[in-house]
């Protein structure tokens, strides 16, 4: 009985002490990924800010050919969301919404992923013009792991995680774009 008492008091410090460091473990995770695409800046934001062209060159939108996408709203301006669902698991259920647009300069989206984890993210897509006939993108995703779940971001490297699939996202638009 001694024993289970030092086991059951054992795991509950092991417990408290997780719950103790994820206070002060960060909440916050930023990816950002950067290409630059040889065509004017108008035509390259006035493809990206259309959630559908986005499922041209996205990397999650490509991993299952049977996955069922719908849209509402006016595609190309604030409102408009983009719903997806796949029964594969790296694509889930979810939905996109576009919620600010500076013309010609950036398009702020907010991502609702339903399945398989419920959670939030804001995302971003931006265009600089380099030169008359190249334009700098940035596709970023940002969002807050709740406490204590947080406790397991530094593990997760989600610069990594997210970042090669934006970086493949870009490349695959820049190829795309350059046709």
């Amino acid at each position: 009985m001694n024993f289970i008492k030092k086991i059951f008091f054992g795991l509950l410090g092991i417990i408290a002490l997780a719950l103790i460091v994820a206070l002060f473990m960060p909440k916050e995770y930023a990816v950002e990924r950067e290409i630059t695409i040889n065509k004017p800046i108008d035509s390259v934001f006035n493809y990206v800010k259309y959630l559908k062209n986005q499922n041209e060159f996205s990397v999650w939108a490509n991993i299952d050919p049977n996955m069922k996408s719908t849209f509402k709203g006016t595609d190309g301006v604030v409102g408009a969301v983009s719903a997806w669902e796949s029964k594969v698991k790296e694509v889930g259920i979810g939905e996109q919404e576009i919620t600010k647009i500076s013309e010609g300069k950036r398009l702020d989206f907010e991502l609702r992923f339903k399945e398989p984890m419920n959670d939030t993210a804001m995302g971003f897509m931006s265009t600089e013009m380099v030169a008359v006939n190249q334009t700098k993108v940035k596709w970023g995703i940002n969002g807050v792991m709740p406490y204590p779940m947080n406790i397991m971001l530094p593990f997760m490297n989600m610069d990594q995680m997210i970042g090669k699939d934006l970086q493949q996202g870009l490349d695959n638009l820049k190829a795309k774009m350059e046709k």
